[in-house]
């Protein structure tokens, strides 16, 4: 239980698995609900939902959301999305940002094992009727290109000299050893490459479990799919980014791999050790950070943001691979077969970022883990042809079920530092998955709805049953008329490679 007392106790309310109690919230508004500073509460904490949502999330979101508002520097209000749930340290879903000058801290579980994992989206150019014929086809081609899977390998090994370049170049490196072009870059947060990197912080135990695995998949939520166009909810924006009705779209989700997590299971450690030195007092120790001026603090940040650019260039390689299948079958009616990228966005990052606090324009360390940054029209980090629209922000959905495309607000600017969801969110643990679903059967039922499913793990199915998680289209729909972020597209799938 907690280390506080709180100002209505929750008592058995707060286990995990339980649901939540409405009582414990002051509603401001249909889709933000606010849990007013108690004991040692810094600020404020907020979600973002509909009434139907709240009352189905995990009660230990509530827990969660109150010990991050107890962090040394936080700064406005501890936030959760639509799409909050339990978490380590965090829940995920939640956004918090950090203010050095007032003794703000980094929290490696505010950013989360799988660092900078993201979903990039490409355009094909093609319609529905073009992928018909040929969808069994692609399906075992990509299939076949893309390694998917827990521990899978694919065919680039890194040297120690070539890691570490990789590590400081991102995405871009990727580009300059032939894995797409320059135009790829503009269309990534960061150009494709996180400033201030450090390889000489990531460990050789880290660097070594990656040296095979850029260009993979990976396992669990992760995935390729092929998806459809179905629906379009802002014209003019949809326009911008180049999506209409019956468009094929391809997205990518995968993040850091097996150097991600070593880095996060590593700092995660050392801050618990560290925290009393620095008179931190930890709600929970899963909340283990440390000062982001301090020596640890700097380090951690160095590696982080080094996982960031393995995340960009594993993202990169994996569109090069994607690119190649479709220039075979289609070579004929799409001789470019350049899939131009509409975007790569990232969730469990910390990222500096200037926003507005009381007024001013403060240098903020901004933790998202599984959350979207979602940065409005006229935001100078966005490329100039997107600008006028709105970041976009890709939204990933359960396997077999929506995903959608949509669009940063300014309004979203002012209430969450330009945040949002990032997918549906589970409802179920994968254990509890496993005892309602068995793999192979998901595969028949979603190929008799013409979605094409192709897995190495028929457990990894079953774990991600498009009934483990909630229904996205009203995770999207809280995002939306919360102002988090406007809503411009859904895709459904059609094909999907899953890790």
């Amino acid at each position: 239980m907690l280390g506080f007392v709180p100002h209505r106790q929750p008592t058995n309310h707060l286990m995990k698995g339980l649901h939540m109690d409405l009582a414990l919230f002051e509603r401001v508004s249909e889709h933000e609900w606010c849990i007013k500073p108690f004991g040692k509460m810094r600020v404020p904490g907020v979600i973002f939902a509909s009434e139907a949502l709240l009352r189905e999330m995990d009660a230990k979101v509530y827990e969660q959301v109150a010990n991050v508002a107890m962090l040394p520097g936080i700064v406005g209000a501890s936030f959760a999305m639509p799409d909050a749930h339990w978490g380590y340290g965090f829940p995920i879903g939640g956004v918090a940002a950090f203010d050095a000058d007032a003794g703000g801290v980094v929290s490696a579980g505010g950013v989360g094992f799988d660092i900078s994992c993201g979903v990039r989206t490409l355009l094909t150019g093609l319609r529905v009727e073009d992928i018909d014929k040929v969808k069994a086809r692609l399906a075992e081609a990509l299939y076949r290109a893309i390694p998917a899977g827990m521990g899978s390998t694919g065919a680039i090994r890194l040297d120690a000299t070539e890691m570490d370049r990789m590590l400081k170049g991102g995405a871009r490196w990727a580009v300059e050893r032939g894995f797409g072009s320059e135009a790829d870059l503009a269309r990534i947060e960061e150009g494709g490459c996180m400033k201030g990197a450090d390889p000489a912080q990531v460990s050789e135990q880290a660097k070594k479990r990656q040296r095979d695995e850029m260009g993979t998949l990976g396992s669990g939520n992760h995935y390729l799919e092929i998806q459809q166009v179905t629906d379009v909810y802002a014209p003019d924006i949809a326009a911008t980014f180049g999506v209409k009705v019956g468009d094929i779209v391809v997205s990518i989700h995968c993040g850091s791999r097996g150097l991600g997590h070593q880095i996060g299971t590593e700092f995660l450690k050392r801050m618990v050790i560290a925290a009393p030195g620095h008179g931190i007092e930890l709600p929970d120790r899963e909340l283990a950070c440390a000062p982001i001026d301090s020596p640890l603090g700097k380090e951690y940040l160095g590696a982080m943001r080094a996982a960031i650019n393995c995340a960009l260039a594993n993202r990169q390689i994996l569109t090069h691979l994607t690119r190649e299948v479709f220039a075979q079958i289609f070579d004929k009616h799409l001789p470019q077969a350049r899939l131009p990228l509409l975007y790569d966005v990232s969730h469990n990052t910390c990222k500096v970022e200037e926003h507005e606090v009381d007024g001013r324009i403060k240098k903020l360390y901004v933790h998202r883990k599984g959350a979207t940054r979602a940065f409005g029209p006229g935001h100078p980090d966005l490329p100039k042809e997107l600008r006028d629209a709105g970041q976009p922000v890709l939204i990933g959905g359960s396997m077999g079920t929506s995903s959608y495309i949509l669009a940063g607000t300014e309004q979203g600017m002012g209430i969450a530092f330009g945040s949002a969801c990032h997918g549906a969110g589970r409802a179920m643990s994968r254990h509890q998955a496993l005892r309602n679903w068995n793999g192979s059967r998901v595969v028949d039922d979603l190929a008799g709805h013409g979605i094409l499913i192709r897995s190495p793990s028929m457990r990894g199915v079953a774990e991600e049953a498009p009934g483990a998680y909630k229904e996205v289209g009203a995770v999207v729909d809280a995002a939306d008329q919360a102002g988090l972020a406007r809503k411009v597209a859904r895709v459904v799938p059609l094909v999907c490679i899953k890790g």
